[in-house]
């Protein structure tokens, strides 16, 4: 069985790639499981420890070989508000529940939940329904590893 041994950050994967894995948030966070690229390669994800892929990241082959990692679209909540007091005060209602987010100029997406998308209405925010790669904030403990630099998000 071919094995994915390591890592590799989207800025050192080469164009050259063997194959690519399309995965949704919670697929891009494994530490050891089988995998299958797109065009039917299986493989074992078999890292030392999980690790938070991207998407445009990259999976080291055993053999050599490299598998690029796609973030795979979801549905999710897209969050606007009137004025920055708004967002602020929106920002910090889905901090103290927990709730991973993606933030970027002007909004914030989340996973689509109805219960606190009912909540954030409540708080004055706009929801809309969209499906986009989920790439959301590390942890304040996470070392480091900012979303900020990511590509064009709708």
């Amino acid at each position: 069985m071919i094995r994915a041994i390591s890592h590799i950050p989207a800025r050192d994967v080469d164009a050259d790639v063997a194959g690519e894995v399309v995965l949704d948030f919670d697929g891009r966070y494994r530490r050891r499981c089988m995998m299958e690229t797109e065009s039917g390669l299986p493989f074992l994800l078999d890292l030392e420890r999980a690790v938070h892929l991207r998407g445009g990241d990259g999976l080291l082959l055993d053999d050599g070989r490299c598998i690029a990692v796609v973030a795979a679209p979801e549905p999710l909540a897209k969050l606007r508000c009137g004025n920055t007091e708004q967002m602020m005060r929106l920002a910090w209602h889905l901090g103290n529940r927990h709730l991973p987010v993606m933030i970027h100029a002007g909004r914030i997406y989340i996973r689509r939940d109805h219960v606190i998308e009912a909540m954030v209405r409540g708080l004055g925010a706009s929801v809309e329904e969209v499906e986009i790669p989920f790439d959301p904030e590390d942890g304040a403990y996470a070392g480091g590893n900012t979303n900020g630099a990511h590509g064009h998000v709708p």
